[in-house]
């Protein structure tokens, strides 16, 4: 069965300018010349990356000129963890990390910064992962310190 994308986004930077604490404090240095700097290099951050969401697969592309691209199979995902402040709720952008035993993550989260709609985002990436976990017919089985396992 043939994969198909059912998403593709970038970091919000104008949300990220009204509805974060950082991206305030960034207008407010605008004046001086550094706020300038920072929103260009944040813009081009955010231009240099785009997020592919397949039925499959989360996809990273990375870059300007020397291109990259991560992927982290749906399957393999552990956890999806959204985190937002108020001000942050209000221009409807937050943060997704995820954590996952994909080998190129290793013991890192893969996390995703400024997702605009986040809330609806990470609810539609963890019914993926649910699937994606049934089509394989993938089983979690969590061992904690004192060598009890538990199966998911």
């Amino acid at each position: 069965m043939p994969e198909r994308q059912v998403d593709r986004f970038r970091s919000a930077i104008g949300r990220w300018l009204i509805g974060s604490f950082a991206g305030w404090g960034t207008l407010l240095l605008c004046p001086v010349g550094i706020g300038l700097v920072i929103i260009l290099v944040r813009w081009l951050r955010a231009l240099s990356s785009t997020y592919a969401v397949t039925d499959q697969r989360l996809i990273l592309h990375r870059g300007l000129l020397m291109k990259s691209v991560d992927e982290i199979e749906l399957y393999r995902i552990k956890d999806v963890r959204l985190d937002y402040s108020l001000i942050n709720q209000l221009a409807d952008i937050g943060t997704i990390t995820l954590t996952s035993t994909d080998r190129t993550t290793g013991d890192r989260a893969f996390v995703l910064r400024d997702v605009p709609q986040a809330r609806e985002r990470r609810e539609g990436l963890r019914a993926l992962v649910e699937q994606a976990r049934q089509r394989r017919s993938v089983r979690e089985v969590d061992v904690d310190r004192e060598d009890h396992w538990r199966a998911g």
